[in-house]
């Protein structure tokens, strides 16, 4: 197996603001490009899984496959194993696995998905490449990403300006790329896969509930996650100006006007026979 190279810093840690979204993600929600190329038989393997609420719904549409989701982050496996007993899904496992260095055999998988990962890795080419390496020819690779410079709101409440000016230097100094987004295709192919189709779609908040849960979230996480502490830890941010971010969200969410789009690129790689 590769030698393991991750070099980044995951940004946003575990905290339970952190948790709540990602527990909020589901296959229909998130991986939508993929879905209508799953088929009942499939062996998939879902990078980065986080609590897995992804992975279970992945499990679900393969009933005659099988789901091995893996993370990093040990600690978050046991609320994925929670989610798949809760569901009563047995066709899965978990394991810690680095992107960049997949303790499989070549040509494993039937299809090897990643949400929101590649963004927060420190050679997003090489773990394609991996990605690649592990999926069977004629199969998939998929991957989805948000890019944070083309997240748009509105009313422009000027604390948010700061607010994304903030993490993208608290990424970025950690080894990742905020705007993986728009990148996705041009890894791909940087990667060695030539069977590319690049697409698009957002996640969209606007309704009292919606805005009262994301607004909410990232205030949280804005000074009590692992972000806070890097934030600070970096000389990005002062506490106090951590706090004037957080406020800001607060205040972007109490306006009964308030609309928030996350752009996400996605890729889906059919990789050669």
């Amino acid at each position: 197996m590769p030698e393991a190279r991750e070099t980044a810093v995951y940004t946003h840690g575990h905290h339970e603001s952190v948790l709540r979204s990602h527990t909020w993600r589901t296959a229909e929600n998130s991986a939508a490009y993929l879905l209508g190329s799953l088929k009942p038989p499939m062996r998939i393997l879902d990078i980065g899984c986080g609590p897995g609420t992804i992975t279970a719904d992945l499990a679900a549409l393969v009933p005659e496959g099988h789901v091995t989701g893996v993370d990093r982050a040990p600690e978050v496996l046991d609320r994925a194993r929670a989610t798949a007993e809760d569901r009563g899904l047995a066709n899965l496992d978990f394991a810690v696995a680095d992107v960049h260095a997949l303790e499989y055999a070549d040509a494993t998988f039937d299809v090897v998905h990643a949400h929101q990962v590649l963004q927060h890795v420190g050679d997003p080419v090489r773990a394609l490449r991996e990605m690649a390496r592990v999926t069977r020819p004629g199969g998939i690779v998929a991957a989805r990403d948000s890019d944070y410079a083309a997240m748009t709101w509105y009313p422009e409440v000027p604390g948010l300006d700061d607010w994304l000016d903030l993490y993208h230097r608290v990424a970025r100094a950690g080894g990742g790329e905020p705007d993986a987004g728009r990148r996705l295709k041009a890894w791909a192919r940087q990667a060695g896969l030539t069977d590319v189709t690049a697409t698009s779609s957002t996640w969209t908040y606007t309704t009292p509930e919606e805005r009262r849960w994301w607004s909410g979230l990232w205030a949280e996480r804005t000074v009590a996650s692992s972000y806070a502490r890097l934030a600070v830890d970096g000389g990005h941010a002062t506490e106090e100006e951590l706090a004037a971010v957080a406020q800001a969200w607060r205040e972007w969410g109490r306006h009964e006007d308030g609309w928030f789009a996350v752009l996400h690129g996605e890729i889906l790689c059919r990789k050669d026979v």
